[in-house]
């Protein structure tokens, strides 16, 4: 009987430890898989992790493709895609290669970023005595400091140009910007916002009200909650006029009363391009005129509008006129100044009651179409994603949810029936399948701005990129005119060539009433800053036959459906000869 107590007693013993051991290890495993999926919060656990390490982080996260839910939009070519009207009816996927376990798990990442960035956003309590002491407003910087301003958004003095940086953003980095630009002075907002212009602020503040560390440089402050740090920038502007671009916009006939058009002018002897752009810098225009001695500046107008450009050999003879009446045309030049009639922009007061999509498939110029609405409505947009970048470059709907309501619409680029019965409206921004796909495998490989390299184009992701990617360029549109309750077809094409027509038919769609004058500021301003950057290859063909003939069959696809619903088909330029 002992013998056998003893036996259980030592079972027991063991059983205790074995249960021990695989309890200790299913909390090891569930501690290793949870840090893994919070990484960027453990990150962020201590006061003194900065901003730029987190973002960095959620940049790497969305280059490998974890929070991007585009991801899961790219089906490949199915066996009813290319019936005709009958894929309209019912377009049969392959979802082999967009699986359906990874839905869910993106859009929780989504949110987790979203929160994420709001409470970035919103960490702007002020900082202790002692470490604002421990600022400076650097020596280093080569402007003068000129004090501590309140900042009115409804009434802002420095509004010449407006850029943001979250994660870069100096002094010195503001205040180059500015003086490329003509500017005198330069001011820093929220640690993040630059501002320029050649007036200073009226009212000023106290200097601890400026308060907000540099997102770029630790030690440096930038301005606070509506509050700018400025600087001086004229000493700065000799070496960095060399670096500012004066763009020539072409020869126009002058208008019949040069003075009422444009509000300030200058006669000057030997009356040079550049005299003229530095003396309209200077007072804020982005336009300088000139006509024989005379120099006007001024913006695009109804009675000015710079539509109508002629032959540049009738302006060649405008500086021998002896008399300024007898020049009838005028040479017009684009300041390094910004239009700022349209750049004002802010949330909706109200919420919206149509929620209203802007969709179109990736690299069909969806960012180009934010910027031109946000600048002609004066509404900022939203989006379905959350892109660092953008909101960088002035989009500051990408840190609001995308259901707020708050925003005059949304982008997105999602298709299915659910993502787009969502909406009660949306613009269909459609683009050349040939163009949007090199525009998003460039945006994919060197981000919004940048070209893909060699390398990139000869491997074998492009092959597999355009497989995927062109059926979902045709069933993107075929699920929008299948599900979508009322739209507004709108091609990137017919947008470019034909700006302000089309940009009314926008506006007028999202129920917005904007001026002839702020229109021709959009038209102004109509790139951005959304030009790729760097060398562009010159008559480069990526797409072999193969993949034209795929792509094609998706255009006549496309094309026949759009007809069927009484829209007008695609461009001539899409449809192959």
């Amino acid at each position: 009987m002992a013998k056998a107590f003893f036996r259980l007693q030592k079972f027991l013993r063991r059983t205790q430890f074995l249960l021990f051991f695989l309890t200790a290890a299913y909390l090891m495993a569930g501690s290793l898989l949870l840090l893994q999926r919070t990484r960027l919060v453990i990150q962020q656990g201590s006061r003194g992790t900065s901003l730029n390490q987190a973002l960095a982080v959620a940049d790497e996260m969305a280059g490998v493709g974890i929070a991007d839910p585009r991801a899961v939009q790219s089906p490949r070519p199915g066996a009813r895609l290319l019936v005709g009207m009958d894929a309209l009816q019912e377009p049969a996927l392959d979802q082999r290669h967009s699986p359906r376990w990874l839905a869910s798990r993106n859009s929780e990442l989504r949110q987790l970023r979203r929160r994420w960035f709001h409470r970035f956003i919103s960490d702007q309590e002020p900082m202790q005595t002692a470490g604002f002491k421990a600022m400076k407003h650097a020596a280093e910087h080569k402007g003068t400091y000129m004090g501590c301003f309140t900042d009115d958004s409804r009434e802002r003095t420095l509004k010449g140009a407006v850029f943001y940086d979250l994660r870069k953003m100096t002094v010195a980095h503001c205040q180059e910007a500015c003086a490329e630009r003509a500017y005198t002075y330069a001011g820093l907002a929220y640690g993040a916002e630059c501002y320029c212009g050649n007036t200073l602020p009226a009212t000023t503040s106290k200097p601890e009200e400026c308060n907000s560390e540099c997102k770029g440089e630790k030690g440096s402050v930038c301005g606070g909650v509506n509050r700018l740090s400025v600087y001086r920038v004229e000493e700065l502007r000799a070496g960095a006029r060399r670096r500012r671009n004066v763009v020539y916009r072409g020869c126009f006939r002058a208008p019949e009363n040069l003075t009422d058009t444009f509000p300030a002018s200058l006669i000057q002897p030997n009356l040079t391009v550049e005299m003229c752009s530095e003396f309209c810098s200077k007072k804020e225009f982005p336009l300088a005129v000139i006509r024989g001695q005379e120099c006007y500046c001024g913006y695009p107008t109804g009675r000015f509008s710079l539509r109508d450009g002629t032959d540049g050999l009738r302006c060649s003879r405008t500086p021998n006129t002896s008399s300024p009446a007898e020049g009838k045309y005028c040479l017009v030049y684009q300041t390094p100044v910004q239009d700022t009639r349209c750049t004002d922009r802010k949330f909706l007061t109200t919420k919206s009651k149509v929620f209203v999509a802007l969709s179109s498939f990736p690299g069909a110029g969806n960012t180009w179409a934010r910027h031109l609405i946000e600048h002609a409505t004066g509404y900022y947009t939203g989006s379905y994603y959350f892109d660092g970048a953008l909101y960088n470059k002035g989009f500051k709907g990408e840190k609001d949810h995308w259901r707020s309501r708050r925003t005059i619409c949304v982008k997105t680029h999602e298709s299915g029936k659910t993502e787009i019965e969502m909406f009660d409206s949306a613009i269909l921004l459609i683009r050349n399948p040939y163009k949007s796909l090199m525009a998003e495998f460039n945006r994919k490989y060197a981000g919004h701005l940048g070209y893909a390299t060699d390398r990139n184009w000869k491997s074998k992701e492009w092959p597999d990129f355009v497989n995927s990617y062109a059926s979902w360029w045709a069933s993107h549109v075929l699920d929008w005119l299948k599900y979508g309750k009322r739209l507004l077809i709108v091609h990137y094409e017919d947008l470019k060539q034909s700006l302000i027509p089309k940009l009314k038919e926008m506006v007028e769609f999202l129920n917005v009433t904007v001026t002839e004058d702020r229109l021709l500021c959009v038209e102004n301003n109509r790139d951005g800053n959304f030009k790729r950057s760097g060398a562009k290859q010159k008559d480069f063909e990526p797409f072999t036959q193969e993949m034209k003939d795929l792509i094609n069959r998706y255009i006549l696809t496309v094309d026949e459906a759009l007809r069927g619903r009484n829209f007008t088909g695609l461009p001539r330029e899409y449809v192959p000869r």
